[in-house]
This record gives C-alpha cells, structure tokens and sequence, in this order.
C-alpha cells in the first residue's frame, strides 16, 4: 500500500467497540503506547479489524497544536 501521509504507525489491534455509527478502534504501537481511532462501523466491519490483527494507524493532519495549563 503506498500513501501520501508519512505518518503510519504500525501496530496490533486491541479492542474494536462499534456504536450506533461509529466504531472506536484501539490500536497498541508496543512500549505501553495505545492510540485510537474513530471510524465508521462500515469501515471497521469492511476492514475485518479483530484483536490480535496487525494495522497500521495513518495520521494526515496540516496542524499539531500544543496546549499547557
């Protein structure tokens, strides 16, 4: 798979929760670190996402803000 977004994260699925519309995907990148996504349930059920899978976590974004209290 090629892609123009240079951040992908490779990881193993976790958990995979569909709600009404959306489903909540944890992905572990290993050393402790879990990310999670919010896609669709279509996507997640066309992807076959199950724990245990190998996935990749792809990140496209023109902004990172930073915040302090």
């Amino acid at each position: 798979m090629k892609l123009s977004a240079r951040n992908v994260l490779p990881g193993t699925v976790v958990d995979v929760k569909l709600g009404a519309t959306t489903a909540h995907v944890r992905l572990d990148l290993g050393n402790g670190v879990i990310v999670t996504s919010a896609i669709t349930n279509e996507a997640a059920q066309e992807l076959g996402l199950k724990p245990g899978m190998k996935a990749s976590a792809v990140v496209k974004a023109s902004d990172v803000m930073i915040g302090i209290e």
